[in-house]
């Protein structure tokens, strides 16, 4: 019998101003990626398209390792959206016949007095139909356990976004405006979190 886990995270980043505006940079789906997934572990399949290795995850005794391939697009009113297509779990085919991932999410622009605040949501969900022992299992111990492993995924997502996402759209800015000589004063621009 299948079961369902699911989660969702919110987030809201505060954007400092800088000389070009985030819309911009937001046109690049590629960039957003690889703020949100460790660069060793992106394969572009298409302009939109991106397939990601997510790290081992241990649920109860089983260790897995999806691969997703997901769609990243801005639409013109500024939305970045995220789909899964299509998900993978090398090296266990009978659990890769029974799993099915579904991730959706946004980022979106929100300007107000304060200043320029990015504001998204991602809502995951997965449904697994176990095999023995796990199937003897109780469901609510399943679901509390798999509930809590998707919102730690979730979780990990948000914070390298929060920490990489400002510091790639600074870099940006400054390539951008040295690209261009507009960079009379690079102290403008504090590099944080170099890695």
């Amino acid at each position: 019998m299948a079961t369902r886990f699911t989660a969702s995270q919110s987030v809201e980043i505060a954007v400092p101003e800088q000389p070009i505006p985030i819309q911009h940079y937001l046109r690049q789906p590629q960039r957003l990626v690889k703020a949100l997934v460790d660069n060793s572990r992106i394969q572009q399949l298409s302009e939109e398209v991106f397939r990601l290795k997510m790290r081992p995850l241990t649920f109860m005794s089983l260790s897995i390792q999806p691969t997703v391939d997901m769609r990243v697009w801005a639409e013109s009113n500024g939305i970045i959206y995220l789909r899964s297509l299509n998900c993978e779990i090398l090296g266990f085919e009978y659990i890769n016949q029974r799993f099915a991932l579904n991730l959706k999410g946004y980022l979106s622009l929100k300007e107000f007095s304060t200043g320029t605040r990015l504001q998204g949501k991602a809502d995951l969900e997965v449904v697994v139909d176990f095999p023995p022992p796990f199937s003897f299992t109780p469901k609510p111990i399943l679901e509390a356990t798999g509930n809590g492993l998707l919102k730690s995924v979730l979780l990990s997502v948000k914070q390298r976004l929060l920490n990489q996402l400002l510091t790639d759209y600074r870099y940006w800015v400054i390539s951008q405006t040295k690209d261009r000589g507009l960079d009379r004063d690079s102290t403008e621009f504090p590099i944080l979190n170099a890695e």
